[in-house]
């Protein structure tokens, strides 16, 4: 594994460089490779975290407690990584590949491809595989050109029960909207239990709940719109979304029925730019800076930490 060490900081002072400042423990910013185009991220194990590449799909590995990062996964011309889900059991990575109607697991441990999977809906509009939730059961992610959500059936340990992944219809109070690059089932979430789901619709500014096996969806009660929703993170009962194209992640405290929620003062940072997705760790949030709309040759991408609440 090639490592690729960021540095915080250097100083030239009359020509001459002078020591490098001490790191500072759980940094508010850690760099991530130039012209990475981040957009997905996940906590592993410890103060480990994963961010993945819309360029190659590469998959960098990182220390939220020093800001070290490296390269986990090299990239592969006509893949891409975006949202992904680590499950602390078998230790596996799994990861959403966008267009490409597909999603890779990955072994934490060697950094092995274990398996990949087709997820292809045949529909009219293509196919964009966005995110990924872990649960007891299953991985679920979300496709966001066609109405459906995909499962892998997962083990008591995590072990992987099938070569193929599960169609699941999004059904009920689902509304899609059609049409070319029209990004409609995005970050997704779950309750404990594993057997609902959370899925935000960006082109229809909404949230649901989702039956994990039926696919019966039910409009979350927000008392208005949730404009440029994105990834989600769950911690109790106050969701997380972050809102892309607005620079900050919005705040709700879900009512235990998850059927509708109160939405509180959005969190923002100076040091957002595009973030699209956020993983909890303990009392503070990261988020990675997608940078949409930057041409990404020579630009720094980062992650972003921000107190949560």
């Amino acid at each position: 594994m090639r490592r690729l060490t960021i540095a915080l900081a250097a100083m030239l002072l009359l020509g001459t460089a002078a020591p490098a400042a001490a790191k500072t423990a759980f940094p508010e910013v850690i760099q991530l490779p130039t012209a990475f185009e981040a957009e997905g991220i996940t906590i592993g194990a410890r103060t480990t975290f994963y961010a993945g590449s819309l360029a190659d799909g590469t998959i960098v590995e990182g220390n939220l407690r020093t800001g070290d990062v490296e390269v986990f996964v090299e990239g592969t011309p006509g893949q891409i990584a975006v949202g992904m889900s680590y499950d602390k059991r078998s230790g596996y990575l799994f990861v959403a590949g966008g267009p490409f109607g597909e999603a890779r697991v990955y072994d934490t441990k060697t950094g092995d491809l274990v398996a990949s999977y087709a997820m292809q809906s045949g529909g009219a509009f293509g196919d964009f595989i966005n995110d990924v939730i872990v649960t007891r059961t299953g991985a679920y992610f979300t496709n966001s050109f066609a109405a459906e959500i995909y499962r892998i059936p997962l083990g008591a340990g995590g072990n992987l029960l099938s070569s193929t992944a599960e169609a699941i219809p999004l059904s009920g109070d689902w509304v899609q909207i059609d049409g070319p690059f029209v990004f409609n089932a995005n970050g997704i979430e779950a309750n404990p239990k594993g057997d609902t789901l959370l899925v935000v619709s960006s082109a229809g500014s909404a949230l649901y709940t989702v039956d994990a096996y039926s696919g019966v969806a039910s409009q979350v009660d927000l008392g208005g719109p949730l404009a440029f929703g994105d990834g989600l993170a769950l911690a109790g009962k106050t969701l997380y979304v972050v809102q892309n194209q607005l620079n900050q992640i919005g705040v709700i405290d879900l009512h235990p029925s998850m059927n509708s929620g109160v939405v509180g003062d959005p969190i923002t940072s100076p040091f957002f730019n595009v973030p699209t997705t956020a993983a909890v760790f303990g009392s503070a949030l990261y988020a990675v800076n997608a940078k949409f709309g930057t041409p990404p040759e020579g630009t720094p991408y980062e992650v972003v930490r921000v107190d949560r609440r």
